[in-house]
């Protein structure tokens, strides 16, 4: 997946790459034609200077070439000035023989240099590595009335290293600046990036925090324009969904509490029904209709808590400080009774102390009532059931042990779902521990399955001290 951040980096960087070589070449270029024009100043001043010591007389030309005026060409030993003199053109009088003659495809004027590249092969080995000279080439005519005019051609030549090396320090010179002028362009535009995308990272955080249930309006009262309507869209579309959910869950309530009053008379006439039945037929078909009823009114009574538990039902979940030791305490004894009828023997196994924990009581009251009726329906007559309390780092764990006959390990996921059950035996309806995990995930803790010593099963719950709000 390609970030945003990265993608407009790399097009906002590539122009100015493109810029920094494309200003590279033409600097380079640049600076090479200046060298030029620097040498080939040089190079036409000595050509005038040698023209001088080259005076023409009556019967031909006088060479007054002293050994410091030579000297004086030649001053640079690295890179020693190459002349020559010939006249006509092509026939040597002094200097390097060596130097090529200029191009034909100069026009040749009379007073005029004119400037151009060759190889030179250095003397007195002719087998050597030629040299790029840069030469200038200096016709002059000679002569008088009482002899023939001729033409005299100066040429002068330097190494053309000078002119390369000049190119690339005047290069370095300029690059220099312009890649830091580069790079801090690079670093301005990376932090106006990061500074423009910054709204879009923070909504990014803000849906990323958000539990799977929280359907509250985004809030991006700073942002820029284009990301308000997004943030728009998403709020229309959030309220739309908790539009729905709201409805749902006003209808599952409305519909279970329109059951209630009906199932809970039914209940209580079929049991003075039983009561007063006497054939055996009639009483059969009335405890199953009894039955009926009472799974019924559970199945309502689970849909109202699953209403209640669901993320939906309350935007912010009401939390209050108690003592997590003595809430399980009295979370067993409430259900002392229904162990009793049941012949399971409940029990709390918990170290003195207290255990302070910030959550909503009626709700975690539903959950461990829950969790204990389940231990309690399904165990089996004759079972134990043990609820332990202990800290565990910055949270709390409770832990409903039974030695009834468990649940196997390929189910114990699929169990905490909706209408889930592991078996077929008893009268439950499968939300008891959906109900559980929906409350407990609320609370932002866990739900685990596992086994029981020596057999059974052992739910564990998780709780955080301090929720994060």
């Amino acid at each position: 997946m390609v970030s945003l951040h990265r993608k407009l980096l790399l097009w906002l960087l590539l122009p100015q790459l493109v810029l920094w070589v494309a200003g590279g070449f033409l600097t380079y270029r640049l600076a090479a034609t200046y060298a030029n024009r620097a040498i080939d100043a040089g190079l036409a001043q000595a050509s005038r200077a040698l023209l001088r010591q080259v005076k023409p007389i009556e019967q031909g030309l006088l060479i007054d070439f002293p050994r410091a005026a030579q000297d004086v060409l030649e001053a640079d030993p690295n890179d020693p000035l190459m002349y020559t003199v010939s006249t006509p053109p092509g026939h040597f009088i002094l200097g390097n023989e060596n130097l090529p003659a200029p191009p034909a495809r100069i026009e040749r004027k009379l007073d005029t240099p004119y400037f151009y590249d060759g190889e030179v092969v250095p003397q007195p080995d002719p087998s050597g590595t030629p040299k790029q000279m840069r030469i200038a080439a200096l016709y002059v005519a000679f002569g008088d009335i009482s002899a023939p005019q001729q033409t005299m051609l100066v040429q002068v030549a330097r190494s053309s290293a000078n002119r390369e090396e000049l190119a690339r320090a005047l290069l370095a010179d300029t690059l220099l600046p312009l890649s830091g002028l580069v790079l801090l362009m690079s670093v301005i535009v990376w932090a106006g990036i990061r500074a423009g995308l910054a709204p879009l990272a923070r909504l990014r955080r803000e849906v990323e925090s958000r539990a799977p249930g929280d359907l509250t309006p985004l809030k991006l009262d700073l942002a820029p324009s284009e990301l308000r309507s997004l943030a728009g869209e998403l709020n229309d579309l959030l309220a739309s969904v908790r539009h729905h959910v709201g409805a749902q869950q006003r209808f599952i309530a409305d519909a279970a509490h329109q059951l209630r009053t009906p199932l809970a008379g039914l209940k209580s006439q079929t049991k003075l029904a039983l009561e007063a039945a006497s054939d055996e037929a009639q009483r059969t078909r009335l405890d199953m209709v009894h039955q009926s009823a009472t799974r019924s009114a559970h199945l309502v009574a689970q849909l109202l808590t699953l209403a209640r538990a669901e993320p939906g039902a309350a935007a912010v979940l009401e939390r209050s400080r108690f003592d997590l030791h003595r809430f399980v305490r009295e979370v067993a004894a409430h259900l002392v009774p229904r162990a009793l009828r049941s012949g399971v023997d409940l029990g709390v196994d918990a170290p003195a102390g207290e255990i302070p924990i910030l959550a909503n009581a009626a709700l975690l009251r539903e959950a461990l009532s829950n969790l204990v009726d389940n231990a309690i329906r399904y165990a089996g007559r004759g079972a134990e059931v043990t609820l332990r309390v202990k800290e565990d780092g910055a949270g709390a764990v409770i832990v409903v042990d039974d030695n009834g006959p468990g649940i196997p390990a390929a189910d114990r996921e699929r169990v905490l779902e909706r209408f889930v059950r592991a078996t077929e035996g008893g009268d439950g309806c499968g939300l008891g521990l959906a109900i559980v995990r929906e409350i407990i995930e609320r609370h932002q803790g866990s739900v685990t399955l596992g086994d029981a010593e020596p057999h059974g099963l052992r739910v564990t719950i998780r709780l955080p001290r301090e929720p994060q709000p």
